[in-house]
């Protein structure tokens, strides 16, 4: 089987000007990077708004393993298939954190036959967006130290600031520091930390804005602090917004590239699911849906954290609602929640029906939750060598008797050819959903603690929540400033349905533990912290860093 690499330098990629004609957009509504990306101007959309919707199809998993199991690796062929299809597929994808690439990851766009291209620019610099997005994150916390150090007018507490600084990188010894330090010319010092750029809320506010000046109001929200009476200080008090939505000026637009077999794609924005709501941007989702029949769009690890937080937040308040929900399922995780020890490696890919049977049960809840939401389901089988008809055949009658459509791709090895059955029972799927209906699991009226104890109950299978003190406090003064009807953002591990990334399959007799509150105004919502969550990842002991390199022609190597 040829590399990933290999298989991308064999693509004939088209000029992005052959894709906008074929997208049908104005060269006057798209700014162009280069031969093979560009911005679509959010213009089109007032240009374009008389056109009908296409159809939105979410692509989720089951709880995932350290390997991944081609959530994005599916969507990308099934964009591919409906294409092949004589549909007009548009793939709708989040951009890849630098951090996690040069950590654990690599490259993060798909793979085999089934990329999206050039895979060096998006999984580096891609369009200055991260960049900029770090930068307007950076120059409100730097206004802020500067309003403190020059008379504090606002009277800010300088105890009490909840802004701190950012980076795209996974360095976990700026987790904590101190700044001000040298006496002060350099400030008043004080303790803060480091995010990871796709943590940070302007990173959530880029997602989920519809407009330039959606935007500039939701940075405005943003709470930097509290002042000496205990009243939100938010970044707009310091005249910071504006500027700030200066910088993501560009980087609010949708960038526009193609997969391995010339399918457009839209890859923007990328704040991570287990710890912020985990999709692409609204806009891209938008822009999408009136270029295409259909809109293949992915949210970020299992469906506990970036499906529910798709139907929970992100379409809560505008017109999207997905009309398929397709959940990606491997043999090799099944066994994994079913038992079956991840080192050796190798076990993975050996038969076994007890290990399988019990993992099954793990997919079970995924499917049980997603109907919770009235999308239909399709379930993916992501397609490995090693996979034996006796474990394809467990997986089908699961689905026959939850009563939902299921179908093996090979996206991997064929491309849209070996996603064809999947893109068919898609199809049915979505077309039969004539008038979606949005359902959610908590209502913005009920407290706090129950929005956090339906999700507990209902999606994470939990018999209970249990709140910190700390938590407790601090939901009672955001509640107190005005914030209790915001949705509820959920901050857990992903390896798992509970709060405990090494308890596998389904839990059972367990309570989910709520360690901290935190308040993202300008996002919309409460981030709800449960277990060990961490905002600054770490590296591990070999980074995938180790294994790059780049010639002297400028070829880069081992980011696939």
């Amino acid at each position: 089987m040829p590399t990933d690499l290999e298989i991308a330098r064999t693509v004939q990629l088209k000029n992005v000007k052959e894709l906008i004609d074929q997208l049908g957009i104005a060269e006057d509504d798209f700014d162009f990077y280069g031969k093979y990306t560009g911005k679509i101007r959010l213009s089109v959309l007032d240009k374009l708004s008389h056109q009908p919707d296409g159809k939105l199809i979410l692509v989720t998993a089951m709880s995932p393993t350290n390997f991944g199991e081609g959530k994005t690796l599916t969507t990308i062929g099934l964009g591919q298939a409906l294409n092949q299809l004589g549909k007009k597929g548009i793939i709708a994808i989040r951009e890849p954190s630098v951090g996690p690439v040069f950590g654990m990851k690599g490259g993060a766009a798909g793979g085999g036959h089934s990329q999206v291209l050039p895979m060096e620019m998006i999984n580096l610099h891609f369009n200055g967006d991260l960049s900029a997005i770090a930068s307007a994150h950076n120059l409100l916390a730097a206004m802020l130290d500067n309003h403190i150090l020059k008379g504090n007018d606002l009277g800010i507490d300088v105890t009490n600031i909840l802004w701190n600084r950012t980076m795209d990188m996974n360095d976990r010894a700026l987790r904590q520091i101190v700044v001000g330090l040298g006496g002060r010319v350099n400030g008043i010092p004080r303790e803060s930390g480091f995010v990871i750029t796709a943590a940070s809320e302007v990173m959530a506010i880029l997602a989920l804005a519809e407009s330039r000046s959606d935007l500039k109001r939701r940075l405005g929200e943003i709470v930097v602090g509290y002042d000496y009476h205990q009243n939100i200080v938010h970044a707009k008090d310091l005249q910071a917004n504006n500027a700030m939505a200066v910088l993501l000026n560009e980087a609010i637009m949708p960038n526009l590239v193609q997969t391995s077999e010339n399918t457009p794609a839209l890859v923007h924005a990328g704040p991570f699911a287990n710890i912020a709501h985990g999709t692409n941007s609204v806009l891209a989702d938008k822009i999408a849906l009136k270029l295409g029949d259909y809109v293949v769009t992915e949210c970020g690890f299992g469906s506990d954290l970036g499906a529910e937080k798709f139907f929970d937040i992100v379409c809560r308040k505008n017109s999207m609602w997905p009309s398929a929900v397709v959940i990606v399922a491997t043999c090799r995780a099944i066994k994994f929640h079913g038992g079956v020890k991840a080192k050796p490696e190798s076990l993975l890919y050996e038969e076994n029906p007890a290990a399988f049977k019990k993992g099954l049960g793990n997919l079970k809840v995924h499917i049980e939750n997603m109907k919770k939401f009235g999308a239909p389901i399709v379930v993916a089988i992501n397609r490995f060598p090693s996979d034996t008809p006796n474990e394809i055949a467990m997986i089908t009658d699961l689905c026959r008797e939850l009563q939902v459509e299921c179908a093996p791709h090979e996206a991997y090895a064929k491309g849209g050819k070996g996603v064809l059955e999947l893109a068919e029972k898609t199809i049915s799927a979505a077309e039969a959903n004539v008038k979606p209906q949005k359902k959610f699991m908590y209502e913005l009226e009920m407290s706090v603690e129950n929005k956090i104890r339906a999700l507990a109950v209902n999606i994470y299978g939990a018999k209970d929540v249990y709140f910190e003190k700390r938590a407790k406090i601090k939901i009672e003064k955001f509640v107190n400033s005005g914030f209790g009807n915001l949705p509820v953002c959920i901050a857990k591990t992903q390896m798992s349905l509970s709060d405990n990334p090494k308890v596998y399959g389904v839990p059972d007799e367990w309570v989910l533990t709520v360690t901290d509150v935190n308040l993202s105004a300008g996002a919309g919502f409460l981030v709800v912290i449960c277990g060990d969550m961490m905002l600054m990842p770490g590296l591990p002991k070999i980074p995938a860093a180790v294994n790059m390199d780049v010639t002297d022609d400028g070829e880069i190597l081992g980011l696939f």
